[in-house]
């Protein structure tokens, strides 16, 4: 990905999530961060792709989670990027 002096501030928040330990405080930021709607958004799309790794069917999952095929598509796309940060994520999720 190509990266341009934009992109700082988002490093920048990056580097932070990343030097912290403790889930709670993550948790918080995020809710303080973002609208209710755009949390609502990120859950869907999290939830998505686990059902994408658990081999459910796109229609199935839109079916589920009320999201459009477009946005499934999308995700499964990202996970199958060679090193997908995406994929790389999820991995971390399911660690201690």
């Amino acid at each position: 990905m190509q990266r341009n002096a934009n992109d700082l501030p988002l490093e920048e928040v990056a580097r932070a999530l990343a030097r912290c330990d403790d889930p709670q405080i993550i948790h918080e930021f995020l809710l303080s961060w973002f609208t209710l709607r755009e949390v609502s958004d990120m859950q869907s799309r999290w939830r998505l792709v686990q059902d994408l790794l658990k081999g459910h069917s796109q229609r199935k999952i839109a079916q589920d989670l009320g999201v459009s095929l477009c946005k499934i598509t999308r995700g499964s796309k990202e996970l199958k990027k060679v090193d997908s940060a995406f994929k790389k994520m999820l991995d971390l999720s399911f660690g201690p």
